[in-house]
Parts: structure tokens; sequence; C-alpha cells
């Protein structure tokens, strides 16, 4: 459930609000008179599955957007069939994306950590590392912002997303290479250091694994904005890219050019694959989203108009 609250004319909300009453859109709807002659205040518990159709009838209607506050309410109660407490509301994936979009100071520590923790994994050829830094790696939150900017059409917030999704992997991959050359040159890598492969397998070249893998993991992130189980997804999104940006970091500190260009390109493709897949996702969410209440409410605004 989500709730409602709308300050705006009192001929216009009153109406609304009656309207999506009766139509299933929402209940517990209440009107009270505000301060200014003419306006009053419009309050409901609105149905996930309206509320996108509730968003677009009240901008229709006239009402400035910043008037409309909208907030989820946490409930304990019977669950009713129809009523799904993790609809896709379009209104609130696109407010994540834009602030999961900007590079923030918080978001380039958290991945130079996990670049730091990887990167001890791939010179240690520990498995339990790299999965810790992958726990620690937020880097769901612009590749999803990008899935969110393509399937909205909206270039400005794919560029911004991808952006820093690039300043973050470069930022762990810098991680990594400083920590793999401090190391040589402590003398805690041994002389003549290789890379191995064992436990990172296939993180220099591109293969079928590593596009299934990407797709598994992009439409896992896409399906988390509905779950709201981003947390736990975050750490398969990371098995893509983390890994790769600490193998190449390594390897680029040790000086093994060929090794470094291999996980570029895996790391590459992963990021292409996961945007793709999860592009897909959220379109196919996006339109499974409306269910019949809510499709009979954009059928009524549009007849109306």
């Amino acid at each position: 459930m989500l709730h409602l609250r709308v300050y705006g004319h009192a001929d216009s909300l009153t109406g609304i609000g009656g309207d999506l009453e009766d139509r299933g859109a929402a209940r517990n709807v209440a009107v009270a008179p505000g301060v200014r002659a003419g306006y009053v205040l419009l309050s409901a518990e609105v149905f996930a599955e309206s509320a996108d159709a509730v968003l677009e009838l009240l901008v229709r209607s006239g009402v400035a957007q910043e008037d409309i506050k909208l907030a989820r309410i946490d409930e304990i109660g019977p669950i009713k069939p129809g009523r799904t407490a993790g609809s896709l509301i379009w209104a609130d994936v696109l407010g994540q994306a834009r602030a999961n979009s900007r590079p923030v100071a918080r978001y380039l520590v958290f991945l130079v950590a996990a670049g730091v923790i990887a990167g001890f994994g791939v010179i240690e050829a520990s498995g339990i590392l790299i999965v810790g830094a992958m726990a620690v790696s937020p880097d769901l939150l612009p590749i999803t912002a990008a899935c969110v900017g393509l399937a909205s059409r909206r270039g400005r917030l794919v560029l911004r997303a991808l952006a820093t999704l690039a300043i973050g992997m470069g930022a762990a991959c810098l991680a990594a290479g400083v920590l793999s050359k401090c190391l040589g040159l402590l003398g805690v890598l041994p002389p003549g250091f290789v890379v191995g492969e064992a436990v990172v397998a296939g993180l220099t070249t591109i293969n079928v694994s590593t596009v299934g893998v990407a797709l598994a993991a992009g439409v896992a992130g896409m399906l988390a904005l509905e779950t709201r189980a981003s947390a736990a997804v975050g750490v398969g999104i990371s098995i893509t890219t983390i890994p790769a940006a600490a193998y190449l970091g390594v390897a680029a500190g040790v000086g093994e050019a060929s090794k470094a260009l291999g996980a570029l390109a895996v790391l590459g493709t992963n990021v292409a694959v996961l945007v793709a897949a999860g592009t897909l996702t959220l379109v196919v969410q996006r339109w499974l989203a409306a269910d019949g209440n809510a499709v009979r409410l954009r059928r009524v605004l549009r007849s109306g108009s």
C-alpha cells in the first residue's frame, strides 16, 4: 500500500477522491479543507498496482507534481488476492534510478574497498575474499539506473548512470592495481609473481558462461526492484563485475598486459549483457505491472479526455 497526500483545488480533488475509491484504486479516501479558500488536502491509501494511473490522473487534472506526496506503507494483515505488495511502481523506480545514477562519495568508497578485497582474493587465489568483495560492491545501483533510463528512453539518465559505473569500476581497478604494486615494492609478492587463474578462471576469455551468467544476473538485478531483494541480488550482479575489475587491476599492476586486456574485454562484455538483460526484464515488468484495476482506470482517463 501507498499513502497519498495531495494539495490542490477543491473542485478537482473532491471528484477525484470519490472516483478513485469507486474504481478500487484506493481506500480510506479523505478530503480536508486547507488554509487557503478553495483548496483541500486529499489523503488516501493507494493500491500499489494502481499508483502510476493515479499519478497520471492527478497530473492531468492540473495538480502540480510538487503538491503530490506518495510514500510506502508497511502493513501487517491478510494478503488479498490481486493486491501484490511488491508491485512495480514506475514513479518510484524512476526516482530511485535518478538517485542511483550519481557518483556519491560513499559509492566510490565502497567500490575502492571492494577492489582492495577482491585484489587480495586474486593475489591469494581466495574465493572467499572475492565473494566478500562482491557483497561490499554497490555496482548494482548504476547498472539498474542505466536499465531504467533505456526502458524509459531517458538518454541523460543512461549516460549519467554509465559514467557513474565507469568511475566506480575504474576506482576498483585502480585500487587493486595500486595494491598489487605496493605489495610488490614491499617484497610481499615473490619475484616473478604471475597472476593465477585457478579460482578466477574465465576472467580473461569470453565464452558461453560469460554471457550466460551476465544474462541471468541482469534479469535478477531488475527483478530485485520488485521484490526489494537488492542487497542479496547485488552479490549476484557483482559476480560479473568485481572479480574481472580486480583481476584487471592486479594484472596491470604486475605488468601482465595480455591478461589485463582480456579481463577488460570480459568486464565490458559483462556490463553490456547485464544492461541489455536488465532493460528487457524491466520492459516486461512494466508491461505486466498493470492489473485489471489499473488498466480500467487508464481507459477511463483516456475516454474522459
